[in-house]
Order: C-alpha cells, then sequence, then structure tokens
C-alpha cells in the first residue's frame, strides 16, 4: 500500500512455506547468506533490504520511517509475496519489527525466531533502570541529530562501518567466523552509495515517538538467539522478555559470540533454528 518498490533475495522454491528474514542495523539482506543456504531445503526463504535499506527504497521524510510504517511492510510483503502466514526471523532493529509484527498480526506468524534484541518493553524499560544500557545505547540520541552521524560513517573510507563488524570491542571475535574481505566490500559498496545512510539512520529518528507499546503479548512459540558478547544489549534482558511470550519460550545464551550473531555462529544457530523448528510445541496454558 505505500506505494514503495521492495527489494529481496530469495532461495527455496515456491509454495514451500515462508521464511521472512529482517536484517538489523547497518546490514542488508547479505546478514543472512548462511541462512539463505541452509533453509532453503524446506522453505521458501525471503531475506528483505527494510526501507530506506540497500536496493528498497528510501522515502526521504524521518516520518516515513515510524514503526507503524515497518510494521505494514511486513504484512504487504508477505501479501505480495502469495503467503498469509511466515516463520519470522529478525536480528537487531529487524527484531524489534519481528517482535512487533508478531503482537500486532499474531495471524501472520507461526513461530518467532529473534536475534539479539529483547522483546520491545524489555528494552524500554530495562533501559531507563540501567544506566549501563543506555550508556550502550547512546548511539540512539546521537542519530537523532540531522546529517551528521551519517557523516561520521563515512569518515576515512568508512572506519566507523568496518570497525562495527571487526573491532575488538564490538566485532566478531577471534571463535567467530569473521567476516572475509569480499563480506566488508558487499558492505562498503551498498553504504558507500550516495544517500544510503540516511534512510537506516531514519529508523532510529522515529523510535522515541512509537515506544513504550500498547499491546506486549506474544502468543506464538518465540526462540530468543543472543550472542553474549554483545557490545550492545545487556544479556538480562534476554531472561526479562520471556514474561512477555504466553507460549513456548526457548532462550539460548551463546558465550563466544558477539551481537552479529547469524554471521558470527552461523553453524550453531541454523543447528538451533532447525531444532526449534521441527519441535512440536503446545501452548501454556
Amino acid at each position: 500500500d505505500s506505494g514503495l518498490r521492495f527489494h529481496y533475495v530469495a532461495a527455496g522454491e515456491r509454495g514451500k512455506p515462508l521464511m521472512l528474514l529482517l536484517h538489523g542495523f547497518p546490514e542488508f539482506w547479505y546478514s543472512w547468506r548462511h541462512q539463505l543456504r541452509e533453509f532453503k531445503s524446506e522453505y521458501r526463504v525471503v531475506a528483505l533490504d527494510l526501507r530506506g535499506y540497500g536496493e528498497t527504497d528510501a522515502p526521504s521524510h524521518k516520518e516515513n520511517y515510524k514503526l507503524d510504517c515497518l510494521i505494514t511492510d511486513i504484512k504487504d510483503i508477505l501479501e505480495s509475496l502469495g503467503y498469509n502466514k511466515c516463520v519470522l526471523i529478525g536480528h537487531d532493529w529487524g527484531g524489534m519489527v519481528a517482535w512487533l509484527v508478531a503482537i500486532c498480526y499474531p495471524e501472520m506468524v507461526t513461530k518467532l525466531i529473534v536475534v539479539n534484541f529483547p522483546h520491545p518493553s524489555v528494552f524500554t524499560e530495562y533501559i531507563l533502570r540501567h544506566p549501563s544500557q543506555l550508556i550502550k545505547s547512546g548511539y540512539y540520541f546521537f542519530f537523532q541529530m540531522p546529517w551528521f552521524p551519517e557523516f561520521m560513517f563515512t569518515i576515512n573510507d568508512f572506519k566507523v562501518l568496518k570497525g562495527l563488524f571487526t573491532s575488538q570491542a564490538t566485532g566478531i571475535g577471534r571463535k567467530g567466523c569473521r567476516l572475509t574481505a569480499e563480506d566488508i566490500e558487499a558492505y562498503l559498496y551498498i553504504f558507500s552509495q550516495p544517500g544510503a545512510l540516511t534512510g537506516p539512520i531514519n529508523h532510529y529518528r522515529n523510535i522515541f515517538s512509537c515506544l513504550p507499546l500498547q499491546h506486549h503479548e506474544v502468543v506464538m512459540p518465540t526462540l530468543l538467539l543472543w550472542g553474549e558478547r554483545d557490545a550492545f544489549m545487556e544479556v538480562e534482558m534476554a531472561e526479562i522478555t520471556r514474561i512477555y511470550v504466553k507460549n513456548h519460550f526457548r532462550l539460548t545464551i551463546l558465550s563466544e559470540a558477539s551481537h552479529w550473531l547469524q554471521q558470527d555462529q552461523p553453524d550453531i544457530v541454523n543447528k538451533l533454528i532447525w531444532t526449534f523448528l521441527k519441535e512440536e510445541t503446545t501452548r501454556k496454558r
């Protein structure tokens, strides 16, 4: 309904059950490359470029990036692909969107899998009580400034962007599956296009108008995967998330893994997802 054109990469035959993958910041469909290959045997796997990212259209006004718009995008995309339900997987900001889709359109999500992002209500409540998380989420406030955050990312041949994935503080550690030179090049190619950072940062420029939530409950089976060495999200939020899931809830914390979990430990992540998908789960009474 938005009139926007969305870019996605798909694997697996049409007609198989849909698995929809939502990336985080600053990423694009490519962050799911390991999962596209892994799950195509049994699913139609679709990795989106979210609104404003990569080859998807990027409206110029920040109002076009409200969470309501992002949730509606997922509903519209599902219908455009010819489906009425899916397995929904989100990482980081895509995890936030996945939680909200599951809350607002529960009939569309058969199983929910979120990677390194807590239930949005946990996030907003925790951040107010824990200054340490407030500091880790400081970039949310930095991103409220016009144009300057985009400029910071471009300095010194996108040093900040590269550092997010490769530095000792925030990147994939030595026990992880590090990004190759080609992987880094793919990220640089996408984000070095003119204006390519404004859409992604605009997502954050609306967050304070959308939280806290009116509705909270998640009613489908839910898997939360968490890299304990996440530099941006405190692991305590993962366990608290259990309160809001009124169905089977499984939490797995990987001790040596970073924020970029599905790229950092793809084999383990894929195995955990398969186990969860194969489980027959019954709703909590």
